[in-house]
């Protein structure tokens, strides 16, 4: 129940095409209702109803009589504001083009006279590319490298903005932009922020077991990178750390050892068969939907037998493909039954597509 008499039911009578139009007819519904709530936001606050209803501010009317989150007042605020200045807003809100999030992102920075390549550049975007975008328009200096210890207990008091902030359980917090410093820290943002093209913010909290590896990396690099810099320290580990990976996940190596495959029958992928698919299937799932869309996830990527090997399908470069573990788990399914991910096995690397591989583990 939600309000009144009005009754609303799980559509689990629906076909899955059915449930599929119905999604998209609702999310419609509610990009035209976003646009109409942000037009009627936008008029509300330029005739200031709310002092007439008795209420100090625009956001305290929403929270109050509109029974809107303070995270839904903040950003409808502002994007009315916006909206108010540059209607076109709007109707890129109706027709998702925009949403709350990408134009939230451009609204502080919108004038009469960038308005226009803004917003088409913003177009049909995430938020990571407007930030992206934005950045590349007003470019911000780079933040001072800096290693601090945090306060055992502390309650960190979130902007209405800003998702809640995972409960702290570690000592130390790293910030760091991908270069030298050259200005005083920026103000709180999200993990990863652009400030210019090519240039981010990264901030993230670390145990003091990671800020002593950390510290001694900078003291043994000290001949390389004379300043300590933690950006360029992490650099180095990163790429040390992904060619280990690559090795392991799917035999990169500058030297391939000749090979004669896997014995008939085998469940072993052949390391030379993970290099080629990898290769191929660019490190991400291959899966592909009736419409088209490829899934294109680079997270916990698995070696999937289009011939599942429980009914002989062998490790070859033509019958494998890179799958994540949603999907391969979902193409079993598919395959064998509801419920037969359940029994899946844990080992690092197994999947119902591709069995167990030498050296495997779910990708990070």
């Amino acid at each position: 129940m939600v309000s009144g008499d009005m009754k609303i039911d799980i559509p689990s009578h629906l076909s899955d095409t059915e449930l599929e139009a119905t999604a998209k007819s609702h999310a419609g519904g509610e990009r035209e209702a976003t646009a109409l709530l942000i037009a009627d936001l936008a008029e509300l606050d330029r005739r200031r109803v709310y002092l007439a209803a008795g209420f100090p501010s625009m956001f305290a009317y929403c929270t109050e009589v509109l029974l809107l989150s303070e995270a839904a007042s903040y950003n409808r605020i502002e994007v009315a504001r916006a909206a108010r200045r540059f209607p076109v807003i709007l109707e890129m809100l109706g027709e998702g083009r925009l949403n709350l999030a990408t134009a939230r992102v451009l609204a502080p920075h919108l004038t009469a006279g960038n308005h226009k390549e803004l917003l088409v550049g913003a177009s049909g975007k995430s938020r990571r590319r407007v930030e992206e975008l934005v950045a590349r328009h007003f470019p911000q200096a780079d933040v001072a490298s800096s290693i601090r210890k945090l306060p055992l207990t502390t309650r960190s008091v979130v902007p209405p903005i800003e998702p809640e902030a995972p409960a702290a359980s570690t000592e130390a917090t790293v910030s760091i932009a991908a270069g030298p410093p050259a200005a005083p820290a920026a103000t709180r943002g999200p993990v990863i922020t652009p400030l210019a093209p090519e240039r981010y913010q990264v901030r993230f909290t670390a145990d003091a077991e990671t800020c002593e590896m950390l510290r001694l990396a900078q003291d043994m690099l000290r001949h390389a990178i004379p300043t300590g810099d933690p950006a360029e320290t992490i650099k180095r580990a990163l790429k040390v750390l992904l060619e280990d990976l690559a090795r392991k996940k799917f035999a990169a190596t500058d030297r391939p050892r000749a090979s004669r495959g896997p014995a008939p029958g085998s469940r072993y992928v052949a390391a030379k068969v993970r290099r080629a698919v990898w290769i191929r299937d660019y490190g991400r799932c291959a899966y592909v939907a009736k419409s088209g869309h490829r899934c294109n996830s680079r997270s916990f990527v698995e070696f999937h037998h289009l011939d599942p090997y429980g009914v002989g399908g062998e490790a070859t470069v033509e019958t494998i493909e890179l799958r994540c573990r949603a999907h391969n788990n979902y193409e079993a399914e598919c395959f064998y039954g509801p419920g037969t991910t359940a029994r899946r096995t844990t080992r690092p690397g197994t999947s119902w597509g591709a069995e167990p591989t030498r050296g495997m583990s779910p990708a990070t």
